[in-house]
Parts: C-alpha cells; structure tokens; sequence
C-alpha cells in the first residue's frame, strides 16, 4: 500500500513524542476516532486527497472537525500538511493504533464470519482467545459470505478454520482420494 512506510515512521515517532508527553491514551483514542471518521465519509476522503483545496483551508477544516483532539495530535496535522503528506492521514492512524495495542499487550483477533458478529457471538469469541493465547484481544470481524457459514479466527500466528467452505473442501478432497467413492 502506497505511504505504508511513511505512515508507520510517522506512527513511531508520534508514538514516541505522546510517550515523552504521557498521553498515549489520548491520542490513542484521537487516532480511533479520525481513522473511523475518515473510513466513514468519503467527502473527507477526497477533501484531504484534493490537489485544489489550499493546505490552509484543509488544515482549518481538520481542525474544526477534529476540535476536542489532544495538542499532539493537533500537532500531527500541521506537520503532515508542511510536508504534504496529509493523504497518509488514516494510514498513520491505524499504524498508531497497532502499535499503541502492541505496547500494551493487546492482541487483534481477525474473525471472518459469513455475516456480522453479534454482541454474544463476540463476547464468546473473546473467551476463546483468551483461553487459546492468556490474553485479552481486540475482535475485528470481518464479513465474508463466501465462507458459507461458520467463522475464520486468526490471533497472532494461529489459525483456526471452521468454516463451511472449508469443511466443503475437505470432504471433497476425501472423496476425491477414496478408491471406491472415485469409480462412481
């Protein structure tokens, strides 16, 4: 992904600086909050990637959108847009993100369902990774309906494949390498 690198170098030190300032909570919760507003508004999107609009206006525009944000992640913007690089904006938040959980200890468990989690089907998933790693993970679901049904877990280097599709596939495989099942 274009500016992956960028982003994560900036994450870093951004990292760094609300660590110096104590404030790694806060600005934990700045970056959530713009990656979600962003990721949710494809006018912000096109807004911050326009070549038109003046680095002013967009600065003015992030500000007042973005008013309770802590002073260094107000800071953020002003570096991004003197380096024209505000288009790295959300990929520097999640970066942010992932790094805040991997100085804490928090796992992410990538869950991919046939259709959206629901409050108890999360909550079950939780006490299976923590009885699977001993620790607590943050849940991304992500939504796949061509695993037919089922669920794909993923924490840290293990993986767990339940899915119908999958099961589907095995059996076929079996049936595939049975002698007396292939003359049929």
């Amino acid at each position: 992904m274009q500016g992956s690198r960028a982003a994560a170098r900036y994450a870093k030190a951004l990292l760094s600086l609300a660590k110096d300032k104590d404030v790694t909570k806060e600005v934990n919760e700045d970056m959530s909050l713009i990656s979600n507003t962003i990721k949710n508004s494809s006018d912000l999107q096109a807004f911050l990637k326009s070549p038109v609009v003046k680095n002013t206006m967009k600065k003015n525009a992030l500000s007042e959108i973005f008013r309770s944000v802590n002073g260094v992640t107000s800071g953020l913007f002003s570096i991004l847009i003197e380096n024209n690089r505000l288009d790295i904006l959300p990929l520097i938040a999640k970066e942010y993100n992932r790094l805040f959980d991997e100085m804490n200890g928090v796992q992410v468990a990538k869950v991919t369902t046939a259709i959206p989690l629901t409050p108890a089907l999360e909550a079950k998933i939780q006490q299976k990774v923590k009885e699977l790693t001993g620790h607590e993970a943050k849940i991304e679901n992500i939504v796949d309906e061509s695993i037919i049904g089922g669920f794909i877990l993923r924490v840290g280097d293990i993986q767990y494949n339940g899915s119908v599709s999958s099961q589907l596939t095995n059996l076929r495989r079996e049936l595939q390498n049975n002698t007396y099942v292939a003359k049929i």
